[in-house]
């Protein structure tokens, strides 16, 4: 990778040398979901400077990919290569967001129902090339051979090895839909990292969170913690469903109907409550990361002002905005339109901007 060199730095407890992978120019897009950040996914993949990595922390969120304890290859490998087990299940009951791109391969090896869709294939790979499964394999025989490292080290060791695989570009981009609240954990594993906050005004976010399934769900896995006596849906165990009411008890089960989800009447305030509390909490995390490694890009002004917007959000990860990607990334934004919040009926709209307002004034403050 064009930034990325190898030091050899002895480690005197052990009696050997372990090989450090650094990547100067590493940057993560975060934001609540629904913001327009896979759009922008599209647009960092399209620069020829920039390897874009897609999804990661979604698809493996596991706390040890980004914690301090040493992994060996083997084990990180692990953390890439074994199924998620929430979005194999929304894969296998068939409520696929149209995030999930594995399951767009005309030939693909793995199989929700019979092998298990490794974690790192379902968007992260796919978003890359169009034949994940031999990227998988490559990345399997090499992964698995490196020493026992910091789990950060492991994750800069791949975007290199990915780098290198893609044309040595300048940089790296890092995009999760949800993952502001993890801010604290990126920037302790990758303190040199910029990070850029991706937000959406909270009434048409929080319409969008609505008629997404994995927003959805968040309501209802709470509405199924309280109901069991637990603190976090992080909690529950199939076991709790003896404890739910039909309509939510088969959601903790291997297979069940998308339209438990799709159906179920959940009013639009409960999602502008779900946006301005993920962005308060995430703006409190973001102000522990250094004022010059950080930049907030608004959804909104990056629809009215493209070319103004890309060329700075190119600068701050540092690449070259050329004119041929600032003209194909224009292209690609043209069909975005804000205003999703307007269209809803007078009292839902009045409880939805009631809702959301506690986020509105902490974005109006951190700006």
């Amino acid at each position: 990778m064009g930034t990325a060199t190898r030091e050899a730095t002895s480690c005197p407890s052990e009696k050997r040398e372990e090989v450090r992978v650094v990547n100067q120019k590493l940057t993560f897009v975060v934001g609540t979901g629904r913001c327009g950040s896979t759009a922008l996914s599209q647009i960092i993949n399209i620069h020829p400077d920039v390897l874009s990595i897609n999804e990661l922390f979604a698809s493996i969120p596991d706390a040890e990919v980004l914690d301090e304890a040493p992994l060996s290859g083997s084990e990180f490998w692990g953390f890439l290569s074994r199924p998620n087990v929430v979005t194999n299940s929304m894969i296998k009951n068939g409520a696929i967001p149209p995030e999930f791109l594995y399951h767009r391969m005309p030939k693909r090896r793995f199989d929700a129902e019979t092998t298990g869709i490794p974690a790192i294939s379902v968007m992260v790979l796919p978003h890359l090339t169009d034949d994940p499964d031999t990227l998988f394999d490559e990345l399997a025989a090499e992964v698995t051979t490196w020493p026992t490292r910091r789990p950060a080290d492991h994750w800069t060791a791949l975007f290199a090895t990915l780098g290198a695989r893609f044309g040595n570009p300048e940089a790296v981009v890092e995009r999760t839909g949800l993952s502001i609240g993890r801010v604290p954990e990126m920037h302790r594993a990758f303190p040199e990292a910029r990070f850029v906050h991706l937000y959406r005004q909270g009434p048409d976010c929080a319409v969008s969170m609505s008629r997404h399934f994995s927003f959805r769900m968040i309501p209802m896995l709470w509405e199924m913690a309280t109901h069991c006596g637990l603190e976090t849906p992080r909690q529950l165990t199939p076991q709790h469903a003896a404890q739910l009411p039909p309509d939510l008890a088969p959601l903790l089960s291997d297979a069940y109907d998308p339209a438990l989800v799709w159906d179920r009447p959940i009013p639009i305030d409960a999602f502008g409550t779900l946006w301005s509390e993920t962005i308060v909490d995430g703006l409190k995390k973001l102000d522990g990361v250094p004022a010059e490694q950080r930049t907030a890009l608004s959804y909104e002004t990056l629809l009215e002002e493209p070319e103004k917007e890309l060329i700075r959000l190119a600068e701050f990860i540092g690449v070259e905005p050329h004119r041929d990607w600032l003209d194909a990334s224009i292209a690609h934004l043209d069909g975005g339109r804000p205003g999703a919040a307007s269209k809803l009926a007078e009292d839902e709209l009045t409880s939805l901007l009631e809702s959301c307002s506690p986020g509105m004034r902490a974005l109006a403050v951190h700006q």
